[in-house]
């Protein structure tokens, strides 16, 4: 097989897991109603199993990025489905809250392997121009994920019951896992992959170095600003807050997650383009993306009663752009530090949304059950109160972006890179495409 040929070859096997992976990470976010009716609890209860996950993801990131450097992508997808599928089985087979939070634990820990694995694969296997684009692509088709735990996981739940969708969820985790391992290289025959040098012993000196590093820091703050609260809408209280808080039926909140997904595929591949073509200019995309969500959920929230729907549309196409946009802070670490460091420094920014959206759902939920007093159902103003946390934290990410990204810019001048102005950036852009005519 031609290597230009394998690499897709390849790419398409890492995705599929990374999909497979995705529902498994949102099948609490679509069944949170069913999942509470399981175990005799409240969806605040259930609400804990996705913090735990989340939280495990995050904090695995760092890990994950460590032995990844050493070991290689393949086995890294292998056994982070494998974890996955493992967890998704404890929960089918048991109706006891305490393994219930054993399970979350495996999924979110199977799930901290795969993302990281993949961008390491596109920046060993594809030409530095595309690796942008690849990378969105990679988020763009793994959404096909949430549509499998929407139209697929989720209806075979509700038919055959808790056990039996689990547990073939569970099944086609088994089928990518062998077929990762069966598919995947490390890197094109003879390219020569570098490996860190220092001794486990002496981790904590690389690790300091990308954490200090303000690209780093910048990418951790753009990937928290731009997904905590998609993923906290999509993982746990996105259909509970349409369906409760906002009154729409099962289907028309669910095609509200679909549109999630099918936007997605146009959104993504728009940021990656332009952040090729526009490098120095990255952190204004996101930023962009940033703000349209944080004023869409202030306008939601401020409305006395239920938002129209084509308000939620606009929320949700917001909410939407997140996604691709945390995809911009990978660049900042691939262009900024060392190769040796790419999978520890991934895995930094990537736990930025999850950590965020780990607290975001803790939040919710802690303030969902004080306003309840602990029943089982909630209100549109109980919703209002406690989806409104997220502002500060939008507020909090907001400052943080524009602070690194003032170090980073001021590193850069000293490095003899300059960020021009606005200004003189259009015109300079509009003079080359008039000499191009």
């Amino acid at each position: 097989m031609s290597s230009g040929y394998r690499k897709w070859v390849i790419f398409g096997a890492a995705v599929g897991a990374y999909a497979v992976g995705i529902m498994h990470r949102s099948s609490l976010g679509v069944a949170g109603l069913e999942a509470a009716e399981h175990f005799g609890t409240t969806p605040s209860i259930v609400s804990t199993f996705v913090v735990l996950q989340l939280l495990t993801y995050a904090l695995g990131q760092l890990p994950a990025g460590v032995m990844l450097d050493r070991i290689g992508p393949r086995i890294m997808l292998t056994f982070g489905s494998l974890v996955m599928v493992a967890g998704q089985l404890t929960l089918a087979f048991t109706d006891v809250l305490g393994l219930a939070f054993v399970a979350r634990f495996f999924v979110g820990l199977g799930d901290a392997c795969i993302y990281v694995s993949i961008l390491t694969i596109i920046a060993r296997w594809f030409p530095s121009r595309m690796v942008p684009l690849m990378s969105q692509m990679a988020g763009m088709l793994s959404v096909l994920g949430q549509l499998m735990a929407i139209y697929g996981l989720l209806p075979a739940i509700q038919r055959f019951g808790w056990q039996p969708g689990l547990t073939a969820a569970a099944a086609l985790g088994v089928v990518m896992a062998a077929t990762v391992f069966t598919v995947v290289r490390n890197a094109p025959p003879g390219a020569e992959v570098e490996q860190p040098t220092e001794k486990i012993s002496q981790l904590h000196r690389g690790l300091w170095q990308v954490l200090k590093h303000p690209g780093t820091q910048l990418a951790f703050s753009i990937h928290f600003t731009s997904g905590f609260a998609m993923n906290a809408f999509v993982f746990m209280w996105g259909l509970p807050y349409l369906q409760v808080g906002q009154g729409l039926s099962q289907s028309t909140a669910s095609a509200l997650f679909t549109l999630i997904t099918v936007s997605g595929l146009f959104i993504g591949p728009v940021i990656g383009i332009l952040t090729g073509r526009h490098p120095l200019r990255r952190s204004n995309l996101a930023l962009t993306v940033i703000w349209a969500g944080f004023l869409g959920w202030a306008v939601v929230l401020a409305l006395p009663g239920p938002a129209p729907l084509w308000l939620l549309v606009l929320l949700v196409l917001a909410l939407a752009a997140g996604g691709p946009a945390t995809a911009v802070g990978f660049y900042y670490p691939r262009t900024l530090l060392p190769p040796t460091r790419l999978g520890v420094a991934n895995g930094i920014v990537i736990s930025g949304a999850f950590l965020g959206a780990t607290l975001t759902i803790l939040l919710i939920g802690t303030i969902l059950e004080f306003l309840s007093g602990g029943a089982a159902t909630y209100t549109f103003g109980q919703f209002r109160i406690a989806m409104a946390v997220q502002l500060p934290l939008y507020a909090v990410g907001l400052a943080a972006i524009y602070i690194t990204r003032m170090r980073l810019r001021r590193r850069m001048r000293a490095e003899g890179v300059i960020v021009p102005p606005w200004p003189e950036a259009i015109s300079r852009e509009i003079r080359k495409r008039r000499r191009g005519r």
